[in-house]
C-alpha cells in the first residue's frame, strides 16, 4: 500500500510538473491533487526536491536504455527510431528540460547526476556517429563527426527551451520538429541514397 502511494505521488507530481511547470507546483498542490494530507506526502518524500530526484531516477534509467547502441553497425532507420525513443522520453519528462536550469541551480546532487548522464549520452552519440561512418551511411572526417555528435546532443538537450522562448505553444509539435531538426544535422554528411531515404522519412513523418 505504501509503495502504491509513493508511485501515485510520483505520477501525480510528474503530471503537474509537466502541465504547470515545476517552479509553480508545491508539495501542497501535489497532496491536494491526490486528496491526501501533506503529512502523508512527507511520510514518503522529504520535500519537493526529493520527489524530483526520484522522478529523475526513473528518467535516467529509461534514457540509459534508449541510448544503448545497437548491437551492429547502425543504419539511418536505427537512428530515426532511437531519436523517436529519446524524444518520447524527453516528452514524458519534459519539465526536466523546460525547467532545467531552475532545477539544477538549487540541487547539487541532481546537477552532478545530470552531468554524468550527459557525458554518457555524449559518448554514445559519438559512438553512433562513428558507427554510421563505418557503415558508410555518412561520409565525414573524424573532426566533423565529433562536432556533429556534440551538436546533436546540444540540440536535443535544449530544444524545448528554444521552442518555449520562441513562443511555440504546442510542445508535442515542438518535439516532432526537434526530431526532424536533429536528423537534418546529419543530412549534409549522408551519401546520396541515404539522403533520399532521409527525405522520404521526413515527408512521411510531417505529412
Amino acid at each position: 500500500m505504501a509503495r502504491d502511494t509513493r508511485q501515485r505521488i510520483l505520477d501525480c507530481a510528474l503530471g503537474m510538473f509537466n502541465a504547470q511547470g515545476e517552479p509553480t507546483v508545491t508539495t501542497n498542490h501535489i497532496a491536494d491533487g491526490l486528496e491526501i494530507s501533506p503529512g502523508n506526502l512527507y511520510y514518503h518524500f522529504r520535500n519537493k526536491d526529493d520527489i524530483i530526484e526520484h522522478l529523475f531516477a526513473r528518467y535516467e534509467s529509461r534514457m540509459d536504455e534508449v541510448l544503448a547502441p545497437p548491437d551492429r553497425l547502425p543504419g539511418l532507420e536505427d537512428i530515426w527510431l532511437q531519436l523517436h525513443l529519446v524524444f518520447e522520453c524527453i516528452w514524458d519528462y519534459r519539465f526536466l528540460y523546460r525547467d532545467l536550469l531552475e532545477i539544477l541551480s538549487r540541487n547539487r546532487r541532481l546537477r552532478i547526476r545530470f552531468a554524468r548522464l550527459l557525458r554518457r549520452a555524449d559518448d554514445r552519440t559519438h559512438a553512433v556517429m562513428r558507427g554510421l561512418s563505418r557503415a558508410e551511411v555518412i561520409r565525414a572526417t573524424p573532426a566533423e563527426i565529433d562536432a556533429a555528435a556534440t551538436s546533436l546532443l546540444v540540440l536535443a538537450t535544449f530544444w524545448l527551451n528554444y521552442a518555449a522562448i520562441r513562443g511555440d505553444r504546442d510542445e508535442h509539435k515542438a518535439i516532432r520538429d526537434g526530431i526532424v531538426q536533429v536528423m537534418m544535422l546529419i543530412a549534409p554528411f549522408l551519401r546520396d541514397a541515404e539522403r533520399v531515404h532521409l527525405n522520404q522519412l521526413i515527408r512521411a513523418y510531417t505529412d
